[in-house]
């Protein structure tokens, strides 16, 4: 790869042009992404999520900020756990998810602002939050090593990090999820969003991204005092969780 070119999937891009497409496959597949959502999992993203928010030590009165939020999941779970006194602020870098997740918080009577922006460049004070969390969303940012520092730079000290994204898989299995990533998924994304292609960019990606001992080392090179993680679903799924000290 040269200097400004990095990974879209299997391919090697320039890193404008990976914005781009990112940016594409997230405008197609926000309508349907939920949907989709637990079609893939069979539902099991929303015990990862809430087995997320359980683990964030997150209180009444705290202060949340959910990176890559999209159709705002985690920003709900949150909003509930800090009460009236908390706050959540959802934030994305891509306007047709953020538009979903912003209505669903209104339709749900939540006080939660919707922000877009860029993790590499958070556009909050330093110390501002208790917990912020990324679900889902770090495979898919160019410069993952400055998005972390991002993230140890506005939370507290005392505050956590919580990264939930697909991570290698127990090896016994690899197999059968390589079947089901390449050949199933790709099918589901066409029979019901109508887009393969980006199913298909998103089975690559998780092939791409730092697997369990790598993303923790990256925590701790981003300024984490501490990081461990846990794995879900045999590492389909890894929690990591940083500590800023």
């Amino acid at each position: 790869m040269t200097e400004k070119s990095t990974h879209f999937g299997f391919k090697t891009v320039e890193e404008a042009e990976k914005k781009k497409k990112v940016g594409e496959v997230f405008h197609s597949v926000a309508s349907k992404y939920d949907v989709m959502n637990d079609v893939m999992s069979a539902g099991l993203h929303r015990g990862w999520k809430r087995f997320a928010v359980d683990l964030s030590g997150v209180k009444l009165g705290d202060s949340v900020l959910d990176i890559a939020g999209g159709s705002g999941d985690l920003s709900k779970l949150f909003a509930k756990k800090v009460g009236a006194t908390g706050s959540v602020t959802l934030t994305d870098i891509n306007a047709s998810m953020l538009a979903v997740g912003r209505d669903r918080m209104l339709d749900t009577g939540l006080n939660v602002p919707a922000m877009q922006c860029n993790a590499e460049a958070l556009p909050f004070a330093d110390n501002q939050f208790d917990c912020v969390i990324v679900a889902f969303g770090l495979r898919n940012m160019t410069h993952k090593d400055i998005a972390l520092k991002e993230m140890q730079r506005v939370l507290k000290v005392g505050g956590r990090l919580l990264v939930l994204e697909f991570s290698k898989v127990w090896q016994p299995l690899e197999k059968l999820y390589d079947a089901y990533s390449f050949k199933l998924l790709p099918f589901m994304g066409k029979l019901i969003a109508n887009d393969a292609e980006s199913y298909q960019y998103l089975a690559e990606s998780i092939r791409m991204h730092p697997d369990q001992e790598t993303l923790k080392q990256m925590m701790l090179d981003a300024g984490f005092g501490k990081a461990d993680y846990y794995n879900l679903s045999a590492g389909v799924v890894a929690l990591h969780k940083g500590y800023k000290l």
